[in-house]
Parts: C-alpha cells; sequence; structure tokens
C-alpha cells in the first residue's frame, strides 16, 4: 500500500471510506481513560460514516466494552464491537463437534463468547476438554496455564485443537506497558512444544468478520500497532492508519517491513479529518513531506530540513527509507527521527 497520497489536491484519509474500523487499546483509551482527542474525532466521524471496533483484548464482553466507550462519549452498541474471542469461537467450531466441551483459558469475555456459541466451558484438564481456548485476562496465572499444558499433553491419538484469541506481546494500560496474551501463549508453547491457531489480528479471520457485520464497502482500520494492527489489516487488504497515541512510535515505523507498514502516520485522531501531505520525491530519492526533507547519502539517512511539523518529518523519512529498498541495520539513522 502507498503511504502517501500524491493528488495535487490534498485529500483527507477519510475521503472514500464507507467504514472505519478502529482497534481500542492504544488508540481509543489507555487502560479506563480516554486518549486525547479520540472520542471527539470518532464522534465526528460518525455522523457520516459508519464507525465498529475491534479488539483483540479477550478479557471483556463486547456489552463490556461498548458501555466502557459510551462511558467515554462514544455512541456504541455491543453489535459494533468485534472481538478476538467472537472470531475464536468460529474457528472453534471448525474444528470441534457442536456443544463441545472446552477448556478456557481467559476472562469472561472469553467465556461468554464461547457458551453463546453453545459449547460448555472447563476450567480443568481432568475434564477431558475437546479443545483449548486461551485469551487474556488480568487474572491468568500459572495454575491456568498449567491445565492448559496438561490438556494438550494429555492425548496420545490426535492433537487437542489450541486456539488463541491473539498474540498481542505487549497492552497498553494506565500504569505503562505490560505483558499481553502472546507472553502467555509463548509460556504454554514453551511446555507443549507447539503453536496454537490464532484468531485475532494479525490473522485475517477478525478483520473478515468485522467486513461481513458491517457490510461497507472501502474499510479504513485505525491502529497503533504494526505487529497486529497494520500488519492484519494488510493481510485482509484494508487500507490502515497507523496512530502514534499507542505501542509503536517512530523507532518501529523506521525499521517497519514491507508487509507491516501503514497507508497513513497520524500523531491523533484528529488528523483523520484533516488534509493528508502529499510526498514528494526527488530525482535523488530525497523526500519531501510539506516542509520537511530527508534524503539517503551513502549509508547516512540526512535530514535536509526539519520542517515544522515533527510528524511530516518522521514521514519524510519512512518514505526515504523504504523507497530505498534497503533494510534498517544497513543505514545511520539519526535519533532526531525517532528519539
Amino acid at each position: 500500500m502507498a503511504l502517501f497520497r500524491r493528488s495535487s489536491d490534498e485529500s483527507t484519509p477519510l475521503d472514500g471510506v464507507g467504514l472505519v474500523l478502529a482497534d481500542l487499546d492504544g488508540v481509543v483509551y489507555k487502560g479506563p481513560d480516554a486518549i486525547p482527542h479520540a472520542v471527539e474525532s470518532l464522534n465526528a466521524t460518525a455522523e457520516d460514516i459508519r464507525v465498529g471496533y475491534i479488539t483483540n483484548n479477550a478479557s471483556r464482553t463486547d456489552a463490556a466494552v461498548a458501555e466502557h466507550l459510551s462511558d467515554l462519549g462514544l455512541q456504541v452498541k455491543p453489535s459494533d464491537v468485534v472481538t478476538s474471542p467472537q472470531a475464536a469461537v468460529r474457528l472453534l467450531a471448525d474444528h470441534v463437534v457442536a456443544g463441545a466441551n472446552i477448556l478456557v483459558v481467559g476472562g469472561d469475555g472469553l467465556v461468554d463468547e464461547v457458551q453463546k456459541a453453545g459449547f460448555s466451558v472447563t476450567r480443568s484438564a481432568e475434564d477431558d476438554p475437546a479443545a483449548v481456548v486461551q485469551g487474556f485476562s488480568p487474572e491468568v496465572g500459572w495454575a491456568q496455564l498449567a491445565e492448559a499444558s496438561f490438556a494438550l499433553q494429555g492425548r496420545t491419538d490426535v492433537e487437542r485443537p489450541w486456539i488463541a484469541t491473539n498474540t498481542d506481546w505487549t497492552i497498553p494500560v494506565a500504569r505503562g506497558i505490560a505483558p499481553g496474551n502472546g507472553t502467555l501463549v509463548s509460556a504454554v508453547h514453551t511446555a507443549v512444544g507447539r503453536l496454537p491457531l490464532v484468531a485475532g489480528k494479525p490473522e485475517r479471520a477478525i478483520f473478515d468478520e468485522a467486513v461481513a457485520r458491517f457490510g461497507a464497502q472501502k474499510p479504513l482500520f485505525i491502529g497503533d500497532r504494526l505487529d497486529t494492527d497494520i500488519l492484519g489489516a494488510n493481510r485482509a487488504g484494508i487500507a490502515s492508519v497507523l496512530v502514534l497515541t499507542g505501542i509503536d512510535g517512530g523507532k518501529q515505523l523506521l525499521s517497519a517491513d514491507a508487509d507491516s507498514r501503514p497507508t497513513y502516520i497520524l500523531s491523533d485522531l484528529r488528523g483523520l479529518s484533516e488534509p493528508y501531505p502529499e510526498a514528494r520525491t526527488a530525482r535523488n530519492g530525497a523526500v519531501t513531506v510539506r516542509d520537511a526533507t530527508v534524503t539517503i547519502e551513502g549509508n547516512e539517512v540526512r535530514i535536509v530540513s526539519e520542517g515544522t511539523d515533527p510528524v511530516d518529518l518522521l514521514r519524510a523519512a519512512c518514505a526515504a527509507i523504504w523507497n530505498s529498498g534497503r533494510a534498517i541495520y544497513g543505514l545511520d539513522v539519526p535519533e532526531r527521527l525517532y528519539g
């Protein structure tokens, strides 16, 4: 996907979009609190465009998420929220019989979706579960991870299906960055020596569920992580925004591989409705975004003009490095670009 629009008239990221899909952690809120400008920007967007929400966080139900978002000032119903547990139970139905007994590692959000799909829930490997479904919850500890490990080792005739809602390594919370479901999945993987099927981002299942549910053309996805949000959107063929209010920032963007590069880079969600700048590339490869210019000379990434907006400078640097086709570790990148 192209990083920048190149028409003479600068358009906004929302132009022509029929559906906006927003991640939650790091995009709409951190912990219980709204991220500055997120609620106002999404409410303004929803006046003209359908807005839905996608989350890899499996610890809460869609109703609980909708209530939280409503408390923050958004107009949201449970049906507007697509969760990784919802995608996980769709995968589960492809691998076990209806009504099967499922070992659940996770919180109420995952238990609720497993039960709504007609399966029974157990927390013990001794109940001979047909499969293991694992999702994040702050209460998950060694005992639950051990039960999953015992269940996944417990058969000799056929492997039990193991489905993870998501594999985010970290999760942003009010106090900082904390371990996510990926770290918990890795603990079980270490014990059993195999990997799960994954339902959430960056896999396609959760994006396909969202697009099918809302039935809109030309979706735009907003995320804060390259390895889950942007990679998943690219795999699903959806244009994407990386907003710099969550996990990933300049350092990650500059080194992003071709599969994990966003269509747009925004400092916050006000940029959704603002003109998005054109990137102009000179014959020598120098890239200018508004009044910021970056070029590559030999192995040195050089700032020709810092410009007035640090995000324009980052956009120009990303374009120059990505266009070069060179690996970031082979370049001398000034700290000013990612500090």
